[in-house]
């Protein structure tokens, strides 16, 4: 029988797979003309939610966790105009990806109750975040299942 520590990293790394299976599944389809368009005036494209939630991973776990020297900017993460393909955009998500598994395996029973702080979170310690990352990535694949939705009917 698996322990505690091993059943909640598998747990993790699955729901962040199968979340990054999803925003393939929704870009797939898209044109890169449509990976980046607003479809809404007061929204982002599924591009930017793209380049966003690959920022927010590789800062709140790969920088503040796994100690890699990524420097993020957000507000380039919604406002990037020398746009990079749907392919280097999705590419470095699923590195972002393979990063947030690689951490969630490296923490041992007592690694998920350590101190965490950093800009622009409540979360405590490193569970906390690995947590509320992964709700994160879950509000934003909703939001790019609606705007495929919508690109999809303007093909």
């Amino acid at each position: 029988m698996a322990d505690l520590n091993q059943t909640i990293a598998a747990d993790l790394i699955a729901r962040y797979k199968k979340l990054a299976g999803i925003v393939h599944e929704l870009a797939a389809p898209l044109s890169e003309e449509q990976f980046w368009a607003k479809p809404f005036a007061f929204g982002n494209s599924f591009g930017h939610l793209a380049l966003h939630l690959t920022g927010n991973l590789n800062y709140y776990i790969g920088a503040q966790i796994a100690g890699t020297s990524y420097v993020r900017d957000r507000p380039l993460e919604f406002s990037e105009s020398t746009r990079p393909s749907k392919a280097e955009a999705l590419a470095k998500f699923d590195q972002a990806i393979e990063l947030v598994a690689g951490t969630i395996n490296n923490q041992s029973a007592e690694d998920w109750s350590k101190e965490y702080d950093a800009v622009g979170t409540d979360a405590f310690d490193r569970f906390g975040i690995v947590l509320s990352c992964a709700t994160h990535l879950h509000l934003h694949v909703g939001q790019m299942m609606y705007l495929a939705f919508q690109l999809k009917g303007k093909v």
